[in-house]
């Protein structure tokens, strides 16, 4: 008898197996025919206010299904991108005035000479709404009538990883829930097949790649079954998806189904939430090794669709990736967040910052036209942010971190289109109209999917978390 069978002989006798054993096999069988997530799903399309998570209801309509989170991570710098800054232009090369930045939060140019750095490129307005958007996005100043840029956004970490941690969890400790976590956590998985909260990473040529760690979509101290699922883009798409060699999907099964009846039969001895997650991931893991293969291949795409995002898929790029994010959002997948780690702009901003948004800059196009054509816009809803900004003093001939002042954009499922919401001083360093705080993005995102984001709680060590902590308002003026 080996550790692990001992290990289940002390917590289970023999009579107790055989007893427990019959009921959790009956329990198993009348589950499967039953079929409760089938029953769940049904009341919820009975139901438009219904959810498959931890809420029963919605606390009211929900204007968006899903959430497509691009993530730029390095931090794009605002000057060059969305926010138009003619005054800081005039300026370059002129020493920073002290009035902006004395006793203020700078990373690496803390006592050095401040001077003036001018927008590297060009700004051009786009579509009826007159945006101003950077020449280095033509694509997306194309689509300019359909998202809402904000010139006003602020954030609390003036570096990468604990930036990315703020964004992506609402506080900058580590282990904390990820927003894709709360969301499945309170709404539910629509899809049984897949995970409800995928990631997907690229590189590209340009910028000094950022690391990315798994943490950042970790379900914290959500059950484990929460956390994000990375998908990889270029080779196999999960590790161990395929079987092993010679053993056939009915075996494989037989595996599973083993396990689980094991696990259940251990859950009633000790109870513990975990092993229910062990058992419902086992299961999702076998439904992958169909699923998962199917969603990769997208040779049933149209040659205008793959001409159009810039890919044939498999390579790895965020073009390949933002073709995923619609076959994943087609497919039920609840939050899907891409990463592309390319924006650290130190130093030669004006070539670097060009050459990462080209990479971008059509995909983007591509995602929003595609979801439009499929009647899935008015219900995606699309985030474009970095974890902060970029610098108006100049570091060298790039931009130091930023997190006063900086942009981002948001389009479909409820967002206001056409607008230019929020701005920053005439030199881009403080945003100073309609300051739009991390906790009321993930307010607003919340309340897009139907959630009172003061509601949807966890309790834990005795109080009661949230996304949003003790902050956060819904950014009313940008909805539609």
């Amino acid at each position: 008898m080996n550790h692990l069978s001992k290990a289940f002989a002390s917590t289970v006798s023999r009579r107790t197996f055989l007893g427990r054993g019959a009921c959790g096999i009956g329990y198993a069988a009348l589950a499967t025919l039953l079929n409760p997530s089938a029953r769940k799903a049904s009341a919820a399309e009975a139901d438009p206010l219904a959810t498959l998570g931890e809420l029963k209801r919605l606390h009211h309509a929900p204007k968006a299904k899903r959430v497509i989170f691009l993530t730029m991570a390095g931090g794009p710098s605002h000057l060059e991108t969305f926010d138009y800054k003619p005054e800081l232009a005039k300026m370059h090369g002129e020493p920073m005035p002290e009035s902006f930045t004395k006793g203020q939060p700078i990373a690496q140019l803390q006592g050095q000479k401040l001077n003036c750095f001018g927008p590297q490129h060009e700004f051009k307005q786009f579509g009826q709404s007159g945006q101003r958007i950077s020449e280095i996005f033509p694509k997306i100043g194309e689509i300019a009538d359909d998202i809402c840029i904000v010139n006003s956004l602020r954030t609390q970490a003036i570096n990468h990883d604990p930036a990315h941690t703020f964004f992506n969890t609402g506080t900058t400790i580590s282990g904390r829930p990820a927003m894709g976590s709360w969301l499945t956590y309170g709404l539910g998985q629509v899809t049984q097949n897949l995970p409800g909260f995928v990631v997907l990473t690229s590189t590209g040529k340009f910028g000094q790649a950022q690391p990315i760690a798994s943490r950042q979509w970790h379900s914290g101290f959500l059950p484990s079954r929460f956390q994000g699922v990375e998908l990889r883009s270029k080779g196999d798409p999960v590790l161990y998806v395929n079987r092993p060699s010679g053993v056939s999907a009915g075996q494989q099964q037989d595996v599973v189904e083993a396990a689980a009846q094991l696990n259940q039969l251990h859950n009633q001895a000790v109870d513990d939430p975990e092993i229910a997650t062990r058992i419902a991931q086992y299961e999702l893991a076998f439904k992958m090794q169909s699923s998962v293969p199917e969603l990769m291949d997208v040779s049933d795409e149209p040659a205008a669709v793959l001409e159009a995002y810039g890919t044939k898929g498999g390579d790895g790029t965020f073009a390949a990736n933002c073709l995923l994010a619609r076959r994943l959002a087609e497919r039920g997948v609840r939050f899907i967040q891409l990463y592309h780690r390319d924006w650290d702009h130190h130093g030669g901003v004006k070539d670097q910052i060009a050459g990462t948004a080209k990479e971008v800059d059509g995909p983007c196009a591509a995602l929003i036209n595609d979801l439009k054509q499929r009647d899935m816009l008015k219900d995606t809803l699309i985030v474009w942010t970095g974890e902060f900004g970029r610098t108006p003093m100049a570091q060298g001939n790039g931009r130091d971190h930023h997190i006063k002042g900086f942009s981002m954009w948001l389009c479909g499922g409820g967002i206001k289109g056409g607008l230019t919401y929020g701005k920053t001083d005439e030199l881009g360093y403080n945003a100073v109209e309609n300051i739009v705080e991390v906790h009321d993005l993930h307010a607003t995102l919340l309340h897009l999917l139907g959630v009172d984001h003061e509601r949807l709680t966890y309790l834990y060590q005795g109080r009661d978390f949230r996304l949003t902590d003790v902050h956060g308002h819904v950014v009313k003026d940008i909805l539609a």
